[in-house]
């Protein structure tokens, strides 16, 4: 069997890169993100990419790092309101955006991992989603044609996996980092941490290592994205 563990982010990136390519990436708010990877491709300087992912990260943190360092030129994502940079090279014509409802975009990472080049939606119909995509009734009702994501990469970051690529996601992090480790031609994972084969329940294993090509182990910063505390009581 092939060892798919690397020493580090850039090792497992090694020969991957290259300007123009389409990348997945996992991770839902702050949180899942796979930072190892982000700094990786950040430090190899590729540029032109085009970033499918749930949000945008924040300035300074998780893909906000690539846009601060002007490697993307389009983001397919969902949510983008925590990242002033984002709305800056937005707003001025220097970043493209193709803007997805939430559910839409993991169903398109959904569909090419599952080998599904479309699919029709509801979603979006009779808004400004719908413009230039195909329409089409299905029980009298309009549906619009989404395509499915297929990635020259994903890069994606789990809490637990086995050698073999095996993984487990922690709680939020499983929301869109599963979805885009399928989609993805090559899949890189970023682990907290990494066990033997048959240390893992086999119940409690959300994605198969048949999806995942390399591994890294190592350390993450831990962020919360908006920090919410009631005002002390006056005793």
């Amino acid at each position: 069997m092939a060892n798919k563990v690397y020493n580090s982010a850039a090792e497992a990136l090694d020969g991957l890169l290259h300007d123009g390519m389409l990348i997945a990436a996992g991770g839902f708010g702050l949180c899942g993100i796979p930072e190892l990877c982000i700094a990786a491709i950040r430090d190899s300087g590729v540029k032109n990419l085009t970033v499918a992912s749930n949000n945008a990260g924040v300035d300074g943190f998780g893909l906000g790092v690539l846009l601060e360092s002007r490697q993307v030129k389009k983001m397919m994502s969902s949510y983008v309101g925590e990242n002033a940079e984002f709305m800056r090279q937005y707003l001025s014509g220097e970043l493209e955006l193709e803007f997805n409802p939430q559910g839409t975009l993991a169903e398109r990472m959904r569909a090419g991992g599952a080998g599904i080049p479309g699919f029709y939606t509801k979603t979006g119909v009779g808004t400004v989603i719908a413009e230039g995509k195909e329409h089409k009734e299905f029980g009298g009702q309009t549906y619009i044609l989404e395509e499915g994501i297929f990635a020259d990469l994903a890069i994606v970051k789990a809490w637990k996996a086995d050698t073999t690529g095996n993984a487990i996601f922690r709680k939020t992090a499983r929301n869109f980092n599963l979805p885009a480790a399928t989609c993805g031609k090559v899949c890189v994972m970023e682990v907290e941490e990494i066990v033997e084969p048959g240390q893992l329940d086999a119940d409690a294993i959300h994605l198969p290592g048949i999806y995942v090509h390399r591994l890294v182990q190592g350390k993450h910063e831990k962020r919360i994205e908006q920090r919410t505390v009631r005002k002390r009581e006056a005793s």
